[in-house]
């Protein structure tokens, strides 16, 4: 079991961002030379995905606050 173990350790890497190990269970793509695991990849996706509206929000935020300043004279 241990020489499988030491066989099978070239194919595990270590998730740069949420430290745990990809291998066969929890699979992993590398990264320019770092290892993410899918489930940060999963998070990321989600995370650029909504970007647009992030930065709406944020614009909006903007423009609601210089329309305050305009309106209470500061």
């Amino acid at each position: 079991m241990e020489a499988y173990a030491e066989h099978r350790t070239e194919d595990m890497h270590h998730c740069h961002l949420c430290e745990r190990i990809a291998y066969k269970k929890l699979p992993g793509k590398e990264i320019g030379e770092k290892w993410v695991c899918i489930d940060c990849l999963k998070k990321l996706k989600e995370i650029l995905d909504t970007l647009d509206e992030w930065e709406e929000e944020l614009v909006m935020g903007d423009e609601m606050e210089e329309q305050l300043d305009e309106n209470l004279g500061l």
